[in-house]
Order: structure tokens, then sequence, then C-alpha cells
């Protein structure tokens, strides 16, 4: 598997996963192919030997998205198309990571299935939505794989900003208002194999519904608040403080990108279709947890 991203959180946890023997996982950052050359990533796609891609290349910085829209397009438009015409000139399936943002979040306790209309709210919503287009517009053999609330022991998120935080703050405010799946980053990564040796191994993965769009969460909903309140409780158990927590709404914590009030995202397809669930949530954090304070890794946002 070719692996676009390298350290971001999905391209670590990629690396880290268990594969199937025989397997490889090669991942490439942009000191190396930037997914802005056209050029360099069809190379790169052609001369790899790679059976399978996988793009968790991307322009994350949701509000820095708004004064650089150029670059959040340049990568997360341009570059997912890039990727997508190599593997339509190689005859190799991609497997696209996308975001809960194309989406509103305005149908309050809704679970937005894959086919419901998007409308994203931010630049970086935007920028996504139009790198899913660009996929679906290159190559049939693609599966988009949207997920939500990404958290993991590396990279920038908001479990390892929460421990950071927390340790310099006696109180803080935390908003209650918008309400998601977290996802643990290890987790995506053993989706995206499951869905990859599944493509690879079967016969006609076409006709057997393995290409298309599909959504991959953590299992439980929640808001910021609940989470940052979990992320404290599992780490007290390593002698973590506890900063106090006050529930605010967004409008209290303005920020330059506007975020979906509801992000919950409905799986089932991706259930029924590759037989993947979602993991309990608390399981998967409290091994994020254990992992950033037994190691004592950084945390720093």
């Amino acid at each position: 598997m070719l692996v676009f991203g390298h350290r971001g959180q999905v391209a670590t946890a990629l690396r880290e996963a268990v594969v199937p023997a025989g397997w490889t996982v090669r991942t490439v950052g942009r000191d190396h192919v930037d997914i802005v050359d056209r050029a360099a990533v069809a190379a790169m796609v052609r001369e790899s030997g790679a059976t399978l891609v996988i793009n968790a290349a991307a322009y994350t910085a949701v509000d820095r998205a708004e004064s650089e829209p150029d670059l959040a397009f340049a990568v997360n438009r341009d570059g997912a198309a890039h990727v997508a015409e190599a593997c339509a000139a190689a005859g190799v399936p991609l497997i696209h990571l996308s975001t809960d943002y194309v989406f509103d979040g305005k149908s309050a306790g809704h679970a937005y299935r894959e086919t419901d209309p998007i409308n994203p709210l931010s630049c970086y919503g935007v920028s996504k939505a139009a790198g899913e287009q660009a996929v679906r517009a290159a190559t049939d053999h693609h599966a988009i794989v949207r997920t939500s609330w990404v958290y993991g022991p590396h990279g920038h998120n908001f479990v390892r900003t929460m421990l950071s935080v927390g340790e310099e703050r006696p109180e803080m405010g935390i908003v209650d208002d918008q309400t998601g799946c977290p996802t643990s980053a290890a987790d995506i990564a053993d989706a995206l194999v499951t869905m990859a040796l599944r493509i690879l191994t079967e016969p006609a993965p076409a006709e057997a519904g393995l290409f298309g769009t599909f959504h991959f969460t953590g299992s439980t909903r929640m808001t910021w608040y609940g989470l940052a309140s979990a992320v404290f409780s599992l780490a007290a158990r390593h002698g973590r403080g506890t900063p106090g927590l006050r529930p605010i709404a967004s409008l209290d914590y303005p920020t330059p990108a506007v975020r979906p009030l509801n992000s919950v995202l409905d799986c089932s397809r991706l259930l029924s279709v590759y037989g993947i669930a979602s993991p309990p949530w608390r399981h998967s954090l409290e091994l994020c947890i254990d992992r950033l304070c037994e190691a004592k890794m950084e945390v720093a946002a």
C-alpha cells in the first residue's frame, strides 16, 4: 500500500498498523512527494509498484484555511485530483480520506448518511468537498471514507491539546453545543487496512459495492465538553491533575472557521458492505491516553 501522507495522524497510525503477511505500507510525505505536483504524484504511483493507494495527505488547519484558501484548495482539491488521476492511469484502486465538515450540521439529532446533501460551512470543508468531487471524476475505483474528530498520540488533535493545556490552567471552558463522534487514528488505520484487503482480494470489487462513499467514526456521540471530561477522567489514573471544566456555547468561543453543530455520521453502510463496526469509544480513548501518559509523550498543542 502506498500512502500519501507521512507525519499526519492517520498516516502514522498506518505505519504502526498490523497488516497481512506479505504486505508493506509505504508512507510518503510532502518533503518527498508534494501532492500539489501532478507529475511527481504520477511518477510515484507509477514507479512504486503499489497495488492500492491511500490518500491521507490533507491541509487540515481548519481555522487557518480561512486566510489561506488557495493553499487549502491546492492540497485538498487539486492534490486529491492528482492522486486519483495517477491511480486511474496506473489501474490502481484508491481509498481517499474526507471529513464530516462537508456537512453543515444543522440537522439536530440526525446522523448524516452518505447520500445526504452536503453544505460545508468553512473553507476547509468546501475544499474537502471539492476533493471528493475530484476523486469521483477521476476514477470509479475509489472508496471515499469520511471520518470525524480524529485523535491519537501523534499530531495536532483535541486530546493532546487538552492534556497540554490542562497542565497549565486550573479552569477551562469547553464547547458543549457541538456534537460528534471522536475517532481514534489507530481505529481508522485498522479500518482502512480491512477495506484494502477486501478490495484487493474480491474478484469483482465494483460489483460487490466496495467502491463509493462510506462513513467511519467512533461509536458514541458526545460534545467537546463530554470528550474533555472523559480525557481528564482517564488521565487522572496516571496522576494527571484535572482542571475545573465549564460547558460553554460555540458563540462564547469564536473561531475564524464555522464548525457544524452536528457532526454525527451514520456508519451503517460500512458495516453492511465491509463488516466494519464502529469500535467502542472508551476503549480506544483509553489506549491513547495510556500511551501518552505512560510514555510521557510530548503533548504540546
